[in-house]
């Protein structure tokens, strides 16, 4: 059997809970469903708040050590990817320090808490020269993937129109406890960072950029307890919804609706665009599924949406996980994401246009600035959009690929 050498690569967390398990199952998995792997992760360090918790983070995941300093995971040599998995609060810092040691980045979303420190972490990365990559990973669901690549080949015309709902019902008991996402110094916003920042990604990774946009926030339950059940209250300082209008620069126009405060609605993202040939619908929980409509005869009496199941083995990940009609989870996303940062640090690919970076992540953090504005001053207000400089994809120099190591030659088992 033919021998392979896989380059591996010393991974470092910051986080270890939520949505860093996602992350997490992504690092476990990853080997042995692309295979063979583009590195081989040596899991080094897992940081957290709790000592209790990164240490049992450690051995449940196998890491080398757990701790409750960032700046550990920053400072080891070994490690050449870190993901930052931390509250808002906690991305810029971690982020830019360990891209100066330079260390590849994969940092959730949002990238900041406004537009000034996004642009920050842009231009630190930037100059670092490093892999970077923001976690909007509804960008790897095959269906969306899939709808893209129907868009981009003009199977819908002309694009008219982008309408995107996100809700869910996290807020929607005024008793559930105040959280950092509540708190306006650590979240940077409510529902528009954290949900709108999904579905406006979206947007542009499907329709194009935006160039301008209105609407209105609300707090519609102004203080939430400390604790559960506890009596003492704090204000809740960062809005709980919001409704927008959309205006893109290619002259398509969309609308825009998020909210926490929705009773039974789990994890509520919808989108439909409509072009002059045709249209898709697309619902996250139902996220093996694309509805699409094109333009037919009126004489038919079958015409309408249907529903394809996007499994098959020329669909966007067609093969790559079961036979046809098997359907994959929201977990999944993750793990293609990782998979395409992998092949952009070994040299295989670019992290852009198919992946958000860190520059994706500032223009993401500039148009939520510009709808919390809009909705202040009751304005449609225009959006720059920040120019990408230089080389998106620059050759890793020798001194950022010391942190790629070719293991000892191991057989390989496939038939």
């Amino acid at each position: 059997m033919p021998a392979i050498a896989p380059i591996s690569l010393g991974v470092g967390v910051l986080g270890y809970a939520g949505v860093a398990k996602a992350h997490l199952n992504a690092l476990k998995k990853l080997p042995y469903i692309f295979w063979p792997p583009p590195v081989r992760f040596r899991l080094l360090g897992i940081g957290g708040r709790s000592l209790h918790g990164v240490e049992d983070a450690a051995r449940r995941y196998g890491f080398e050590y757990g701790t409750t300093e960032w700046r550990r995971l920053v400072d080891d040599a070994r490690i050449g990817l870190f993901i930052n998995c931390a509250p808002n609060d906690a991305h810029a810092e971690p982020c830019l320090l360990a891209a100066a040691k330079g260390k590849h980045l994969l940092c959730e979303k949002p990238l900041a808490r406004d537009g000034q420190e996004a642009r920050r972490m842009w231009e630190g990365v930037r100059r670092a020269g490093v892999r970077h990559l923001v976690s909007y990973n509804y960008r790897f669901v095959p269906a969306v993937r899939m709808a893209r690549e129907m868009i981009q080949a003009g199977d819908l015309g002309e694009i008219i129109h982008f309408r995107t709902r996100y809700t869910d019902d996290t807020l929607s008991d005024p008793h559930t406890p105040l959280t950092w996402r509540q708190e306006k110094r650590r979240a940077g916003s409510g529902a528009v960072g954290d949900i709108a920042s999904h579905v406006l990604d979206l947007g542009r990774f499907l329709v194009g950029e935006l160039k301008g946009v209105s609407g209105l926030s609300k707090i519609v339950i102004p203080r939430r307890p400390v604790a559960p059940g506890s009596r003492e209250t704090k204000p809740v300082e960062v809005e709980d919804l919001y409704e927008g209008v959309l205006e893109f620069a290619n002259g398509a126009v969309g609308t825009l609706e998020v909210s926490t405060l929705c009773p039974g609605r789990k994890n509520y993202l919808t989108f439909e665009v409509n072009g002059t040939r045709g249209s898709l619908c697309f619902n996250l929980e139902r996220l093996n599924e694309l509805e699409v409509y094109r333009v037919e005869p009126r004489g038919r009496r079958d015409r309408g949406f249907k529903t394809i199941l996007v499994t098959d083995g020329d669909h966007p990940y067609g093969g790559t996980w079961w036979p046809p009609g098997h359907i994959l989870g929201w977990e999944h996303t993750f793990i293609h994401q990782l998979h395409h940062l992998m092949k952009a640090i070994t040299g295989d690919g670019s992290v852009v246009p198919l992946a958000a970076d860190f520059h994706d992540g500032y223009v993401n953090a500039v148009i939520c600035d510009a709808l919390l504005q809009a909705a202040k001053t009751g304005r449609h207000l225009r959006v720059k959009v920040p120019p990408r400089k230089g080389n998106s994809n620059p050759a890793l120099t020798g001194g950022l690929r010391r942190h790629l190591q070719v293991d000892t030659p191991m057989e390989d088992n496939e038939p």
